[in-house]
């Protein structure tokens, strides 16, 4: 499904499912920055749409909204509980250190340097990421990402941590690592959850660009 400047990957009567561009707010961002957003293009043809959860303005993939109040709260009860299922695929700078692990550094804001993040083992949220090796490249590798938290920037804070910036990052990645890649390689590729009506375990994906 099409509409100007959207990527419809699902409509019904409780859901909106999207597969946001890189290099687009999900919201509007805060002033004097422009208000172009995925939200508000997708209001302009569904008035109702309501946030669900968000992804990074360089981040593409899935993101959902919901097309009720009922369903926004289903929906965010289920994110609260840690029952959604995210997979994300990504282009990292180097070698991981083995084929697959879990990374469990928790994540506080830097306030002096925001919107970064930092790991901090004092004041930090608890920050659970699973990865995994699916293809070595040159001087680069692909990545399966499974983040168990959903806490902000948390997949490129932490393959920064593990020494392997995502290719294209402004924020976390060295200079060498930026100029790999054109964009941000990091995609949302697949999500499932419960449906808000009726309860089914549902699922959708979009395939990565990149």
């Amino acid at each position: 499904m099409t509409a100007p400047g959207l990527a419809l990957l699902h409509v019904d009567d409780a859901l909106l499912v999207v597969d946001k561009p890189s290099g687009l707010h999900a919201v509007p961002p805060k002033p004097p920055a422009p208000a172009e957003s995925l939200e508000t293009r997708l209001r302009a043809r569904f008035p109702e749409a309501l946030l669900v959860h968000r992804l990074d303005r360089d981040t593409s993939g899935v993101i959902v909204f919901a097309r009720s109040a009922l369903a926004q709260r289903h929906l965010g009860w289920q994110f609260e509980r840690r029952q959604v299922a995210k997979a994300y695929v990504a282009r990292v700078f180097g070698a991981p250190p083995g084929v697959a692990g879990r990374i469990e550094l928790p994540l506080a804001t830097d306030w002096p340097r925001r919107p970064r993040q930092m790991v901090c083992h004092e004041r930090g949220r608890a920050a659970v990421t699973d990865w995994r090796l699916v293809a070595r490249e040159p001087g680069a590798s692909r990545l399966a990402l499974a983040p168990l938290t959903g806490r902000s920037h948390q997949l490129r804070v932490h393959m920064a941590a593990l020494g392997c910036p995502i290719l294209g990052d402004p924020l976390y990645a060295p200079p060498e690592a930026r100029m790999l890649a054109p964009r941000l390689q990091l995609h949302a590729e697949r999500i499932a959850f419960r449906h808000p009506l009726g309860g089914a375990w549902t699922a959708f994906e979009a395939q990565a660009p990149f």
